[in-house]
């Protein structure tokens, strides 16, 4: 039997997300190995191959894609340098795995979009929650079923302005436009939308409006969004990242023909389950490092053994959502 081809990984960015959430899935998946790091401060870097004993680290992106032994490059900087990065690692023949939101806004996406049809190497955006295993079973229980013919969908998020859920970063980039896209709405939407998407189709017309309700920085921290989707389906959704603590909430409530099902998108998983059956909650761990299974997917679509588990074109449907939810 012949021997699946190993996939050779750079990291472009190697911050705090990747200590857990990504970076160590590119060397713990099967056929996979983790061969260099960037970061502009090279200690930084070096501390970070050293400590996950990768072999080459460097601290400018262009020295990364030089390198002939790389095959696949893990882009994970802040949004703003998405795009610049990911059309280098395409003329440098390499293929790319980038980071949500894939670019700052939905126009962005169709430079990359344009790029990509004359590459020889091929481009997954980072939807990753698409293949953790609560929102698996979340869309197996709507694929048959569970609760009818899906109505309505509500999504809150509602966090101070201190939230665990958000991943902090030492200049707090998140919440400045003209690096993150829009604040802490274009940092964690984009998980939301990309499922909701999946579930229930596309968007058939959409509307919102976002306002910088507290002024603690110059991101808007208030958004609300509207949209119709296939099959008439009603979408609504309310983000604010600047409430009271007591006021803390994360739910997406599915109201459908035969019962109801929630789910809440951040931490530990847990599904609620109504319908004529009773109740059912469904509590389904993490994975350890929760961006591994899905870069176990795009190994095998970088080895041609799959199609594309999120196509930049999939992605430019969340961004163009947001911006409209974003009033942009």
């Amino acid at each position: 039997m012949q021997q699946s081809k190993l996939i050779r990984w750079g990291i472009i960015g190697v911050g705090d997300v990747c200590e857990v959430k990504s970076g160590p899935a590119f060397y713990k998946a099967k056929d996979s190995q983790l061969l260099a790091v960037m970061r502009r401060n090279g200690t930084k870097a070096k501390d970070f191959a050293s400590r996950h004993q990768v072999p080459h680290w460097y601290d400018n992106a262009e020295a990364l894609l030089a390198n002939p032994d790389i095959d696949a490059v893990y882009i994970a900087t802040p949004p703003a340098q998405h795009k610049d990065y990911a059309l280098a690692a395409l003329k440098a023949g390499k293929h790319v795995y980038i980071e949500k939101p894939v670019t700052l806004n939905a126009k962005q996406c169709d430079e990359l979009i344009e790029a990509q049809k004359t590459a020889a190497t091929k481009v997954v955006v980072a939807h990753y929650r698409r293949h953790v295993p609560c929102f698996l079973k979340v869309a197996e229980l709507l694929k048959n079923g569970a609760i009818g013919r899906p109505l309505m969908v509500q999504i809150d998020t509602l966090q101070p302005a201190a939230s665990d859920i958000i991943s902090s970063s030492e200049d707090n980039w998140r919440v400045n436009p003209e690096i993150s896209g829009g604040g802490l709405f274009y940092d964690l939407a984009p998980h939301q939308l990309d499922l909701i998407l999946q579930w229930f189709g596309p968007v058939v017309s959409a509307q919102g409006l976002s306002v910088n309700q507290q002024q603690h920085s110059a991101a808007d921290d208030c958004t609300h969004g509207w949209a119709c989707l296939q099959n008439s389906l009603i979408l609504q959704g309310r983000w604010h990242f600047a409430v009271q603590a007591q006021q803390t909430r994360d739910v997406c409530e599915v109201i459908g023909s035969d019962g109801k099902l929630s789910v809440n998108f951040f931490g530990e998983q847990v599904i609620r389950l109504e319908n004529a059956q009773g109740t059912q909650e469904f509590m389904i761990n993490n994975p350890e490092h929760i961006q591994q299974p899905f870069i176990e997917q795009v190994n095998a679509y970088f080895r041609d053994e799959r199609d594309n588990p999120c196509r930049v074109s999939e992605a430019r449907a969340v961004m163009a959502l947001m911006d409209c939810f974003a009033h942009r």
